[in-house]
């Protein structure tokens, strides 16, 4: 009988660490190797949508990343350093559009339009395919990016895809428009959003705008840079020549 009752017991336990092994299986994500996209030399931005998700005890960001090529990657999560302050600063964004979007722009009269954050990685992404609840998400491993190769803008929402593209251009180059910039009064998009970059650095600390993106072509971005503000994208953040549109 007693050695009938250690094997009974045995057994108990043996099903007691099956069943928590199962449980702990159940709950840990499955996942991918980390695989790095985009290119060496170029710049990915990842696009937040507003929706957050928990992921290893975090409140993550999610949305999409556009590479170099133009590719976009969709239900990308956002883990590690910068998370709370990309939740922080989209949802400012999202209510700085709600509260001015449709006003009209004193400058140039037109209406305002949805501005939009990014948040641009100079140079390969570490990401990891992981799959929650049966959904696959893409994990940028942020903690394994150099600080100094990330930075934060916003633009115009329809013109984010753009701005990428512009940004890995070559012969493209920042620049900032001077107060008595003409391109202020130009009656299109592109002068409401040079003029709407300021109007939301009064509510967003650490964010300024007045900037362009000067393309090979001629055709400028506005767009405000803001938090982080990694050394690497310098040229981008804190603009050394002033755009002049008769140059």
């Amino acid at each position: 009988m007693g050695a009938l009752k250690y094997a009974v017991v045995g057994v108990v336990i043996a099903v007691a660490v099956v069943a928590t092994a199962l449980v702990l299986l159940l709950q840990t994500p499955h996942r991918a190797p980390v695989q790095y996209v985009g290119s060496p030399s170029g710049y990915e931005a990842f696009v937040p949508n507003g929706q957050t998700i928990n992921y290893n005890g975090n409140t993550d960001p999610v949305g999409d990343l556009i590479l170099n090529n133009g590719t976009t990657i969709h239900d990308v999560v956002w883990d590690g350093q910068y998370a709370n302050t990309i939740i922080q600063n989209h949802n400012q964004i999202v209510q700085l559009n709600n509260q001015f979007v449709g006003q009209t722009d004193p400058i140039n009269n037109q209406q305002y339009v949805p501005l939009q954050d990014l948040y641009v990685i100079k140079g390969q992404v570490p990401v990891e395919q992981v799959t929650i609840n049966g959904q696959t998400y893409y994990v940028i491993d942020a903690n394994n990016i150099n600080p100094a190769n990330i930075a934060g803008f916003y633009t115009y929402q329809g013109w984010v895809s753009d701005f990428v593209e512009a940004m890995n251009t070559p012969g493209t180059y920042a620049a900032g428009l001077p107060g008595n910039s003409p391109v202020y009064d130009w009656a299109n998009i592109t002068g409401t959003i040079a003029y709407e970059t300021h109007l939301y650095q009064h509510y967003i600390r650490g964010f300024f705008g007045g900037d362009v993106l000067v393309q090979p072509n001629g055709i400028i971005i506005p767009y405000g840079s803001g938090t982080p503000s990694g050394s690497a994208l310098f040229n981008f953040t804190t603009p050394q020549q002033s755009y002049n549109p008769s140059s």
